[in-house]
């Protein structure tokens, strides 16, 4: 693995999710990040993403370097060929280059306008990086994905799974505003690497893109789907179809114990922060069925296995 920009960059699923698990065991510093330096720039903020991809690095020996970029950082130009009169004072052909002798790897998060669909999928940001930096780039969640939360949620279903191939459903849950793709994408991804049953439930006018969902069944009615699922991932996303748009709060469509009837007494995850008795209710994530927080500490694992597989592969 020479970066980590989505899913599809990790070659073996099963022998990355055993070896999360392994360090998860063992949770020993490694040497094999010594002397290495990783860098972390944020240009959105982030609690579980910043604090378990800089514990990840610490715990593979590496020095450590955070950086809220869109606030301390100097503003950066992206555009090839830009007159930089406006605000922007740096470009990030010099920004990358010069991160890049400082850090062997470097980890961004760029979040999505959400306004224009086809600038969003282009990854400016994440690819701008990738193109100007000589150094592997992780993607800390871009614009359409967030690849280190979905191999968390991997990780935590294989963790818990009692069966050899239980029912995951992905349900849409309604949100005071308009968010992103990224989360619901990787997560569909993934699903479709590992042996399990997956399924999608949403409201019309809120399918994902059709190219991340692939042949995963999409059922519009969440009761119907929710029945005998072993796991249910609950997130928010805004339309794909009417770009970044709120279609409808559909309130009926928050998880609570009420829907929990419906399922094989499911599991139950969400990536947080979860707004409460908004996205999922009190009577759930505070019952043995939420598994949030088991999830949210396996992030670091996540991050370390990543890693582990990058500084493996540094020249």
């Amino acid at each position: 693995m020479k970066n980590y920009f989505s899913t599809h960059d990790i070659q073996n699923i099963q022998e990355l999710i055993n070896q999360a698990l392994e360090l998860k065991k063992s949770n020993d510093s490694l040497e094999l990040g010594k002397g290495k330096t990783l860098g972390l720039l944020f240009f959105n903020p982030s609690l579980r993403t910043r604090l378990s991809t800089e514990k990840a690095g610490k715990l593979l020996g590496m020095d450590v370097m955070t950086m809220n970029a869109g606030k301390d950082g100097w503003a950066l130009e992206f555009e090839d060929g830009a007159i930089m009169n406006s605000d922007k004072a740096e470009h990030i052909k010099e920004a990358a280059g010069v991160l890049s002798q400082y850090c062997d790897i470097i980890g961004v998060r760029a979040f999505p306008e959400l306004v224009d669909r086809d600038k969003d999928e282009e990854e400016q940001v994440l690819r701008s990086f990738q193109k100007y930096a000589s150094v592997p780039v992780i993607n800390l969640e871009s614009a359409t994905g967030h690849p280190l939360q979905a191999l968390t949620d991997a990780i935590t279903i294989t963790e818990l799974m009692d069966k050899p191939k239980p029912k995951v459903v992905l349900t849409w849950a309604p949100h005071t505003k308009a968010l992103p793709q990224s989360v619901p994408n990787s997560f569909a991804e993934i699903m479709q690497k590992i042996d399990v049953d997956f399924v999608i439930t949403n409201p019309k006018g809120y399918d994902l893109n059709p190219k991340v969902t692939g042949n995963v069944k999409v059922i519009h009615d969440q009761e119907e789907a929710l029945k005998d699922a072993d796991f249910v991932y609950v997130k928010n996303w805004s339309s794909y179809e009417n770009y970044g748009k709120v279609m409808s709060t559909e309130k009926d469509w928050t998880f609570n114990q009420q829907k929990l009837k419906h399922t094989n007494n499911a599991k139950v995850m969400h990536c947080l922060p979860v707004r409460r008795n908004v996205v999922i209710a009190d009577d759930v994530l505070d019952s043995p069925n939420a598994v949030v927080l088991q999830q949210a500490g396996n992030r670091t694992f996540a991050a370390q296995a990543v890693m582990k597989r990058i500084l493996e592969n540094l020249d």
